[in-house]
């Protein structure tokens, strides 16, 4: 896979269960984090956006969880991007580091309402032609 952006993080012990692992709710909370400053990266901002009218939403979330984090791990998410129709597929990897070792892989599906309507974003297809 071709990615086009990463993130690094540390897990901190309160995103730890009783097991001592990451729970499952907190990868959600890395691959959201790693796509909002990817769009922030492009200069793009969800206040902005939302007072232009455009509101980017998850429509499907997919994750295959392949190895835990424990805490004080150090991380990164890795980030490809590709276009289906009016969707916006993030294809996003976690891998602990330093060995690499896949953590994660997932698969959101974002879509534009552009004035409460769905429909394709003419601004993010601009500022993400590159990948798309």
């Amino acid at each position: 896979m071709k990615y086009i952006y990463s993130l690094n993080f540390r897990v901190r012990d309160y995103e730890c269960d009783l097991q001592g692992i990451v729970n499952n709710a907190n990868y959600q909370h890395y691959t959201e984090h790693t796509r909002n400053e990817f769009l922030r990266a492009h200069g793009l901002n969800f206040a902005e956006l939302h007072d232009q009218g455009i509101d980017t939403v998850v429509a499907r979330l997919s994750m295959q969880f392949k190895s835990p984090l424990r805490s004080g791990d150090d991380f990164v998410t890795r980030l490809a991007l590709r276009k289906e129709g009016l969707r916006y597929v993030f294809m996003q990897d976690i891998y602990r580091l330093p060995d690499e070792k896949i953590v994660l892989k997932a698969v959101t599906d974002i879509v534009c309402l552009v004035n409460g309507r769905l429909q394709d974003c003419q601004l993010l297809n601009e500022r993400f032609k590159d990948y798309i």
